[in-house]
């Protein structure tokens, strides 16, 4: 049978650098790092005393919480990932369904990490201070790992598949890759694709302890994120949410919808922990297939890739991701297509990573521009021998001929994740709004 073309109708994000989408465009564009340093950590006697989260205040949680009835909340990752989800829905023309029959051929795939941890944190004290029946009836939804999908699903009233995945710091670009197959094989018209990720030592401390944070620049929070530098020592922590509304393109003309553009294809793998590969380094042949596979499923060809949008974290993983790229598109460094890293503004959202940059990456699409990548002042001497270090930007550029953009992902388990978004021919756009 004849498979659905999948477009993006709707974006929404809750960022360390921008609450909402208007204001999280106006910080990629001018280079707005979200990453300070957090007195909790140092406290706590953290290596790494720096941190990216989103900065939400009292009077908007309020305002937000009560709009919805979400009450007793008390896990971020929760918050965080109702605000993208809502703004997306809404950003895509769609109204919240306050009452009626569930929406049939609506669903949602909104994953997570450990955005429960709050609530288990809570319930773990409460039970050890010997007071379980305190800790009232709303802490088991947002312990649960659904915990997400299902306020999203309750608050709009989707009626599709609603459901949470979880893939390390795949798992963003895991959930539209996700979203994007149910589309395209006519078991849903249209649906709420992202994920989220709490903020909190309890989140990040793991990572402290197996040194995979940066704890050399605790006095220097803005230029600590340094992706593909020579000078990179490790990731910065942080948090938020981003959400996109797929939809077949036949619905989204029929309702007269503005599109931000189209997936073209995109493809999910592991590379089994073998070869060089292991539980948090990604064995090149599985990322080099993930690639491979992607563009071909779009019918895209090497050298029509304009941007990619890397998964990029200021590691030696840094290293191997430019190196696949450079194996599978066999392109001249002068002829690389530009390539930037979001976590150079917002560190490592972690399960939310591939979700908020994809909002990123669909941004830049959109408007034609190419966000600066921080903090790269001397390139990495194994990528410059790979990309000119012209093609990383210092500074946003504008273009309007950016067409397709590719964004990767990669999480611990050695699991890989490529999207290809293109831009949507203005024949058969919808509105266009801002």
């Amino acid at each position: 049978m004849d498979k659905e073309r999948v477009v993006i109708t709707g974006l929404g994000v809750v960022a360390p650098n921008g609450i909402g989408k208007s204001n999280f465009k106006e910080a990629i564009i001018n280079g707005v790092s979200g990453v300070e340093h957090m007195d909790e950590l140092k406290n706590l006697n953290f290596g790494c005393q720096i941190a990216s989260i989103p900065k939400i205040e009292a009077k908007y949680k309020e305002d937000f919480t009560n709009k919805y009835k979400l009450k007793k909340i008390i896990s971020s990752g929760i918050l965080f990932g109702c605000m993208a989800g809502t703004e997306a829905w809404v950003d895509a023309g769609l109204t919240i369904n306050e009452g009626g029959n569930p929406d049939w051929e609506s669903g949602c795939v909104f994953g997570t990490g450990i955005s429960g941890i709050e609530a288990i944190d809570f319930s773990d004290k409460t039970v050890d201070n010997g007071n379980p029946r305190k800790m009232g009836g709303r802490i088991a939804q947002q312990a649960m790992n659904s915990g997400i999908s299902a306020y999203l699903g309750g608050i709009i009233g989707l009626g599709n598949q609603v459901t949470t995945n979880s893939s390390a710091c795949t798992t963003g670009a895991e959930a539209i890759v996700m979203g994007y197959d149910r589309i395209r094989f006519g078991l849903a018209e249209r649906m709420l694709v992202g994920s989220t990720e709490s903020q909190g030592a309890n989140v990040w401390a793991p990572f402290d302890a197996m040194l995979a944070l940066n704890r050399k620049d605790n006095d220097t929070p803005k230029t600590a994120s340094k992706p593909m530098s020579k000078h990179s020592s490790g990731f910065v922590p942080g948090a938020g949410a981003g959400a996109l509304v797929l939809e077949s393109l036949s619905a989204a003309k029929k309702r007269g919808a503005r599109v931000y553009c189209e997936i073209t294809g995109a493809n999910v793998n592991s590379g089994g922990q073998r070869e060089n590969g292991t539980m948090t380094i990604g064995n090149i042949s599985g990322i080099e297939k993930c690639i491979n596979d992607a563009l071909t499923m779009s019918d895209i060809s090497a050298n029509q890739v304009d941007l990619i949008s890397g998964h990029l974290t200021s590691t030696i993983g840094d290293r191997i991701e430019i190196g696949c790229w450079s194996s599978v598109l066999k392109r001249d460094k002068s002829d690389f297509p530009w390539v930037n890293s979001l976590k150079s503004m917002i560190g490592h959202c972690l399960s939310a990573a591939g979700s908020i940059e994809s909002v990123s990456a669909v941004l830049q699409l959109y408007h034609g521009f190419i966000h600066p990548s921080l903090n790269c002042q001397v390139v990495h001497p194994d990528i410059e021998s790979k990309i000119n270090e012209s093609k990383i930007p210092s500074e946003v550029v504008f273009d309007n001929k950016l067409n397709v953009v590719a964004k990767t992902s990669f999480g611990f388990g050695d699991v890989n994740a490529c999207i290809i978004f293109r831009k949507i021919p203005p024949d058969i756009n919808g509105r266009r709004r801002k």
